[in-house]
């Protein structure tokens, strides 16, 4: 579990400093998904990079299963926690089975090789994300699904028991942002997410906070977060919410002036109707 209590963060330093943070909880409960959604600007990687320690609050504290993440050495910190940034690759000359084995180096000594068991867990954690047949090919040459993928074997590798990523969709087209998301919920380890699609969160989140304005507007459930009380304010659209065969899908307009937007009926704030036998 990660607990996150009273964090704050500035960038910058006096008078020029620009708060992003202040008073944030959040917890990311054991084998859950945990989702980071808000606008653009809302703190969510600051946030994520607060709870791994890339950043460190001047407030509160993070703790991972009770132990303060910044008292926690580097080789002890990534045995708990394995982080998925926005990462391209395109310079590296690393073999896929190559990128997954650096997940092993908390788990080696100074000067230490890797053995037969690192090799094992690499091969176990390229089979777990369905990318074991990758293994010989350059990363540099995959393609973004397939990186991500990748990306996520060697956090597996790491063998630690918390996941943090950091928009692992973006850029990716649809097929494969329900492919490394479907992936992320099925792994059954404590994960936390940093997502910008709504629609991603509601089918594959167990847990949503709503950060804006550099506050947890609303967490918990995603079923009681994503609903258009919560979300209308913070987004500034209009949001609809409906259950198909059991999965909420959120349904997103643009927020109008019905008294000047010509598809919209004023006395209802809904779309006219369609006059029968045609089309508007």
């Amino acid at each position: 579990m990660i607990t996150g209590r009273d964090l704050s963060f500035a960038y910058g330093a006096g008078r020029r400093s620009t708060p992003v943070l202040a008073g944030v909880d959040v917890d990311a409960r054991p084998g859950r998904v945990l989702g980071l959604i808000g606008p653009n600007g809302s703190g969510k990687t600051t946030l994520l990079r607060l709870l791994h320690a890339a950043l460190r609050s001047p407030t509160g504290r993070v703790e991972v299963d009770g132990a303060t993440v910044g008292d926690l050495g580097p080789r002890e910190a990534a045995r708990r926690l394995a982080v998925v940034v926005q990462e391209h690759g395109g310079e590296s000359t690393m073999t896929v089975g190559e990128m997954v084995l650096l997940g092993r180096t908390p788990h080696l000594g100074s000067f230490q090789r890797t053995g037969a068991a690192d090799h094992r867990a690499a091969t176990d954690a390229l089979r777990r994300v369905g990318a074991d047949h990758l293994g010989p090919r350059a990363f540099a040459g995959l393609s973004g699904g397939e990186r991500q993928r990748v990306l996520i074997a060697r956090a597996l590798a790491q063998e630690a028991t918390h996941l943090l990523l950091d928009e692992p969709t973006n850029h990716l087209d649809v097929r494969y942002q329900h492919e490394v998301m479907a992936l992320v919920r099925g792994l059954g380890t404590t994960c936390v997410v940093v997502l910008h699609d709504l629609a991603l969160a509601a089918r594959y989140c167990d847990d949503v906070a709503l950060l804006g304005d550099g506050r947890v507007v609303a967490s918990g459930e995603a079923a009681d977060v994503l609903t258009p009380e919560v979300l209308e304010p913070v987004y500034g659209i209009r949001v609809r919410r409906v259950v198909v065969d059991g999965e909420s899908h959120l349904l997103l307009h643009p927020r109008t002036d019905p008294r000047t937007d010509p598809r919209t009926d004023p006395r209802t704030d809904q779309p006219h109707p369609t006059p029968a036998g045609g089309t508007r």
